[in-house]
């Protein structure tokens, strides 16, 4: 398996190169995961995104992360947890605002697989991941 080049869509951390072999998940794989989620919710780093696909009775599962053409990510002021505050603003809602502007980047940071059914968490809003899902 060839380690995947960063391109105009997709940046790759070593992190996930090293966890994609480990898991035998191509780079393909990752980007359907990504493209075409069974399921999505948030991920545990602030302003990631964790993105699943069935594999048999296991789970393969994504978490990236959008950066714009400068780099930068989405700041812990705009992607909230609604957990921690409890204002009643949905987690995602300041991410419209991010998704606005052009040359979105995916930056895949982790990819791994579970064993059966994990459980629901903290589902995406539809409308962010439309908003996403025009992205790619």
């Amino acid at each position: 398996m060839k380690q995947p080049k960063n391109d105009s869509k997709y940046i790759w951390t070593s992190h996930a190169w090293e966890k994609m072999q480990q898991y035998g998940i191509s780079d393909q794989r990752v980007r359907r995961i990504v493209r075409f989620p069974k399921r999505t919710e948030e991920g545990v780093l602030d302003g990631a995104i964790a993105a699943m696909q069935p594999a048999g009775k296991q789970e393969m599962w994504v978490m990236y992360v959008l950066f714009d053409e400068n780099q930068k990510g989405i700041s812990n002021d705009e992607f909230r947890n609604p957990k921690q505050e409890k204002k009643k603003e949905r987690p995602l809602d300041n991410m419209q605002s991010f998704l606005g502007s052009t040359g979105k980047r995916f930056k895949i940071i982790t990819v791994w697989r579970y064993p059966g059914v994990s459980p629901i968490r903290d589902a995406i809003p539809e409308d962010v991941l439309s908003e996403i899902r025009s992205l790619i």
